[in-house]
């Protein structure tokens, strides 16, 4: 039981890395709830004129193949699941007040098995055929303050496609954000981490910065690292300027670092904070550590200079029974 140990709290702390950096973005906004469902629905489904009162109410993460009956007469086949596949329609009454000048709105995805078409307003804005990738759409020229109307339909009825059970639906989280001119886009941050032999830090931090205005902005990006404790370990102030897109690097020195082990799993963040005319446009959290690693053809892997055994497993996207819709508790055992 003891040489297990150290696998899962790796798998624990790639998870909790994971789910830090999604919920980091000030301007992110969950968008499960009161999502409409009907599954093999004849027609286009997608337009304002659609009824759908009668149509599931439900919340997402969701997966219907799992609500279905097994039979080995559906296409998916035992090593599918042995469960339905089919289309279905996902929609949503999305209500956006006083949007800004200059305001870019994005719709984000983490996941869609398969072939998810996202319509906003009936206007098609594209397809991702594939279903383990997030995606991400803006929504921004489409979108209209007041009532609109988001439409997703998830054709998995293609079958078979898998050689595991896969199945159906958005199974992931969806996320509605709402952007200055001046933003760090999505995905826009990339974080180096070092530690020397005296144990000094250093982190190496490169923030993507857009501007959807037309002019350039004076723009003060504020970089702070903050230890387990929440104490401000190191700090860094830069101004740039920003016209259509740039990345600003900086990098800080942290004295005196807890080195990161599965025994003792010390963890940093990483808060970078935007500025334009003194008022915060944007501010992102990401999770950072510090530690050693070597591997070496006679002893082996070392981790912060003690040798270890890698012990770890295949994490898939399902959890068996459960379907595929993510259960955090069940990743987690």
């Amino acid at each position: 039981m003891k040489k297990t140990i150290p696998a899962i709290l790796i798998i624990l702390l790639i998870l909790t890395c994971t789910f830090t950096a999604t919920a980091g973005n000030m301007s992110r906004k969950s968008i499960n709830d009161s999502w409409r469902f009907t599954l093999n629905a004849a027609g286009e489904q997608s337009g304002a004129d659609v009824d759908d009162s009668a149509w599931r109410v439900l919340d997402l993460p969701h997966d219907w193949a799992i609500e279905g009956d097994f039979s080995e007469d559906n296409p998916a086949g035992t090593a599918g699941g042995a469960l339905p596949g089919g289309v279905g329609w996902y929609r949503k009454r999305l209500v956006i007040e006083d949007i800004r000048k200059d305001e870019q709105i994005y719709i984000d995805f983490d996941g869609a098995y398969m072939n998810a078409s996202v319509y906003v307003n009936g206007k098609l804005l594209g397809t991702r055929p594939y279903g383990y990738s997030s995606f991400s759409y803006n929504i921004t020229p489409y979108i209209k303050t007041g009532t609109n109307i988001i439409a997703v339909k998830v054709d998995n009825s293609d079958q078979p496609n898998s050689r595991w059970y896969s199945g159906c639906g958005i199974y992931r989280n969806v996320w509605l954000r709402r952007l200055g001119p001046v933003h760090i886009p999505l995905w826009g941050q990339f974080i180096e981490s070092a530690v020397d032999s005296v144990g000094k830090g250093r982190v190496r931090v490169s923030t993507n910065l857009n501007n959807a205005s037309k002019k350039a902005v004076r723009t003060i990006v504020e970089t702070r690292i903050k230890d387990s404790n929440g104490n401000v370990v190191a700090r860094k102030t830069t101004s740039v300027n920003v016209k259509d897109s740039m990345t600003c690097v900086v990098t800080l020195d942290v004295p005196n670092v807890r080195l990161w082990s599965p025994e003792t799993a010390v963890l940093y963040k990483v808060v970078t904070v935007v500025k334009v005319n003194g008022k915060t446009v944007d501010e992102n959290i990401e999770t950072t550590g510090f530690r050693t690693a070597d591997f070496d053809a006679e002893k082996g892997f070392s981790l912060n200079g003690k040798s270890m055994k890698i012990n770890g497993v295949c994490v898939h996207h399902d959890c068996g029974a459960l379907g595929a819709a993510v259960t955090r508790r069940a990743i987690e055992r």
